[in-house]
């Protein structure tokens, strides 16, 4: 199958899955990428065109999101290691509007649970009397 053939039949299955919401998953960027890899493109090759079509077409990319959750994290992470709330809060306000209202604000917030979770920056600074991030997790049913 000639390059423009599968670049033409990437793009097509990113309009297909994006077009109701504007908004691609993790699931629906698998499929894209296994898709990519049966065609017979490489991986990174197939992120990259699946990035531009996003970016061109409006899309939200929830990996794009996540990602950027995380490094934000790990910039506000002060010198004891730990999270506070604020910078919680203002990660959270910032993945809220970069989600666009694809996603509410709880489904928002247990991404950004996961996230620190899954990353190790779960370490938070806590009130003598209460702990936020329990209560967070709580919340959004992670705990």
């Amino acid at each position: 199958m000639p390059l423009d053939d599968v670049r033409t039949r990437l793009v097509n299955e990113i309009h297909l899955r994006g077009y109701d919401d504007k908004y691609i998953d993790r699931n629906e960027e698998r499929e894209i990428l296994q898709i990519a890899i049966q065609l017979g493109v490489a991986v990174e090759t197939a992120r990259t065109d699946l990035a531009a079509v996003c970016t061109a077409e409006g899309y939200i990319q929830e990996t794009a999101v996540v990602r950027a959750m995380s490094d934000q994290l790990a910039a506000m992470v002060g010198k004891s290691g730990r999270v506070d709330r604020g910078a919680f809060e203002r990660v959270l306000a910032d993945a809220v509007r970069r989600v666009q209202g694809k996603k509410t604000d709880r489904e928002v917030k247990k991404m950004l649970v996961t996230v620190m979770e899954d990353t190790g920056q779960n370490r938070v600074k806590a009130g003598w009397f209460r702990n936020w991030y329990k209560a967070v997790k709580r919340e959004v049913g992670v705990a």
